[in-house]
């Protein structure tokens, strides 16, 4: 019982020697070099503070700038990840559980999955105008795809025998989608999920660089237009560190749920 929280705990620590030695590199890197874009990590560290943990005890020493641009960047994100999954999963059981359909709806699929998200800004901008929903519309689209393809594999691969047996007990349409087909495709769709929380972070940035009043994207860009180089770097190493924090929360949400089952072959 105790080998693999002792192997856990040793790969855990074999990563972030390896993520405390490329901080090293780059803090003896910037240091010799003195490059006015290229900040040390120490400054960067340093500028990080002071945008976000200088507040009052009160709140939780959050700044203003904290409270007022990462909260609502974050329920953006989320908000657009659970909308645009929930879309790709319901259409895709439908569409892998039915030749027909999928291939009525194969030159509709192939074409929006190759439209990049950050084009139809514009189109959105006209739909929404500014706010919040130019963000989730942006967010929920590129999101759809991946899950959406992740799931039609999934339920293309169940086992045949297993829906022949559930039909036989008298499971069809919805009832057999949910209770047959969707725990057998969850493997597929938590790997669709999982590229589509990543890639839900980049479109949240992407998408409040144009029409926002708030949030990273558009702190970053106030960061760039005034020359702030150090909090633009700041901003950056935020998202990074926020991309693997969801990724390392989502890891755990899908152990608990998927416990030992692997993907479908």
């Amino acid at each position: 019982m105790t080998e693999v929280p002792a192997r856990l705990v040793t790969g855990a620590l074999r990563r972030w020697a390896v993520f405390a030695g490329c901080l090293l590199v780059w803090q003896a890197l910037t240091a010799y070099f003195d490059d006015v874009y290229f900040p040390t990590p120490v400054e960067i560290a340093g500028k990080m503070r002071e945008l976000w943990f200088a507040g009052p005890v009160s709140h939780l020493f959050l700044t203003k700038v904290a409270i007022e641009n990462i909260g609502p960047s974050l329920g953006r994100l989320l908000a657009g990840w659970l909308i645009g999954g929930a879309v790709g999963v319901a259409f895709g059981l439908v569409l892998g559980r039915s030749r027909a359909t999928l291939d009525y709806a194969d030159a509709i699929v192939n074409f929006g999955r190759a439209l990049p998200a950050p084009a139809l800004l514009p189109v959105f901008l006209v739909l929404f105008k500014l706010g919040t929903p130019v963000q989730l519309a942006t967010i929920v689209f590129g999101v759809v795809w991946p899950v959406l393809l992740n799931t039609v594999q999934g339920a293309q691969s169940v086992d045949p025998v297993m829906v022949d047996t559930a039909r036989v007990y008298g499971a069809r349409g919805t009832r057999l989608l949910v209770t047959v087909v969707l725990p057998a495709a969850l493997p597929k769709i938590f790997a669709g999920l999982r590229i589509a929380l990543g890639l839900s972070l980049v479109l949240m940035v992407i998408s409040e660089l144009v029409g926002a009043t708030n949030g990273i994207g558009y702190q970053f860009q106030l960061a760039g237009q005034s020359f702030d180089l150090t909090a633009v770097w700041a901003w950056i190493a935020l998202v990074g560190l926020l991309g693997n924090l969801l990724n390392w929360l989502f890891l755990v949400v899908e152990r608990r749920v998927l416990g030992g089952r692997q993907e479908p072959r």
